[in-house]
């Protein structure tokens, strides 16, 4: 009965470094993808922009400007993001909370 009682600890115990191991695993391909998703959206944005930039500039016959007014635009949103950085905060923590849940 004891050898059966320290089998099954023994068993239990690989289960659960298995179930964690698992879990690690989920959640660091879940983080590279995000991360490979995130980098790729950066320099597509930041393309992006520096092209808007050029643009605009382009009808105002001075590249500096252009670059500025998108450069303001983006002081905008941070001044927005900053606002609601507590909400924003919340809201990334329930959603990696969900994650983990899963």
């Amino acid at each position: 009965m004891l050898n059966l009682l320290k089998e099954y600890a023994y068993k239990r115990a690989d289960l659960l470094k298995l179930e964690a191991t698992e879990k690690s695993v989920t959640i660091l391909g879940t983080v590279i993808y995000i991360v490979l998703a995130l980098f790729s959206l950066l320099f597509f944005v930041l393309l992006l922009l520096f092209g808007l930039g050029f643009l605009i500039g382009t009808y105002l016959d001075n590249y500096g400007f252009g670059l500025l007014i998108v450069a303001g635009c983006f002081l905008i949103i941070l001044a927005l993001v900053l606002m609601n950085r507590k909400a924003i905060k919340n809201r990334v923590a329930n959603k990696i909370l969900e994650s983990l849940d899963d």
